[in-house]
């Protein structure tokens, strides 16, 4: 399609809060309330991210403060234990830190946040140096998209296309995100593919079909006799 998919380089936020290695927790808890997040990047050098710090990670502080865990809790949480006597950013952070580039697309963003478990994404180039963050948030402000623009995309980049040359036969209407594909088509494979194209559209909640087709049936050859060899 002719509309290139928005990338995590369109939606991150380039103003990121981030702290070195040496920084201490009260410094880090302070920056993490000044800025009103729950995580952030930590440095060295001139601006090579190594790690993650968040909220989690300062809360076991906390959590075993004034009591002596057993040797059961101490063998399964031998991390947290650790963290809750950390007292800079390179203790306390997790590392290595999950990060992506700013030219992945925002479906490829989300996919990592799901499988690692992460709200925030650090981006870096390919020097692995900070250039922003993306958050769940950020990846969400594609569902904002004004049905009449998603209507207009399906319309001249998905149905267009398929029938080249010639007009039509569905129709798409687009309610809350919600695309409603009304019509015929030509061949009964065709449904799943205007399907799937019209679901990877951006802001596209979801597809419901009303579409007619004929179902092409295809006779299977029997298998040939094969007489015994002599």
């Amino acid at each position: 399609m002719n509309s290139a998919q928005r990338t995590v380089g369109d939606v991150m936020t380039q103003t990121v809060v981030a702290v070195s290695r040496t920084a201490l927790y009260k410094e880090i808890v302070k920056t993490l309330a000044d800025w009103k997040v729950s995580a952030m990047p930590v440095l060295e050098g001139e601006g090579r991210v190594v790690g993650v710090v968040s909220e989690a990670d300062l809360l076991p502080k906390e959590e075993f403060k004034g009591r002596d865990p057993s040797r059961f809790e101490q063998l399964r949480r031998i991390d947290d234990l650790v963290k809750a006597g950390a007292a800079t950013a390179e203790d306390l952070m997790s590392t290595p830190a999950i990060t992506i580039h700013a030219n992945a697309t925002m479906a490829e963003a989300a996919r990592v946040m799901a499988r690692k478990g992460v709200k925030h994404l650090p981006v870096v180039d390919a020097e692995g140096m900070l250039t922003g963050i993306v958050s769940r948030s950020d990846l969400l402000k594609v569902y904002l998209r004004d049905d009449e623009d998603i209507a207009r995309e399906v319309r001249d980049e998905v149905l267009a296309r398929l029938f080249h040359n010639r007009k039509p036969t569905v129709e798409a209407h687009v309610a809350e995100g919600v695309v409603t594909l009304s019509g015929s088509l030509d061949d009964a494979a065709l449904v799943p593919l205007v399907a799937r194209l019209v679901r990877a559209v951006e802001g596209v909640v979801n597809v419901e079909l009303q579409l007619t087709a004929p179902t092409t049936k295809h006779r299977i050859p029997e298998p040939p006799v094969v007489g015994p060899q002599f």
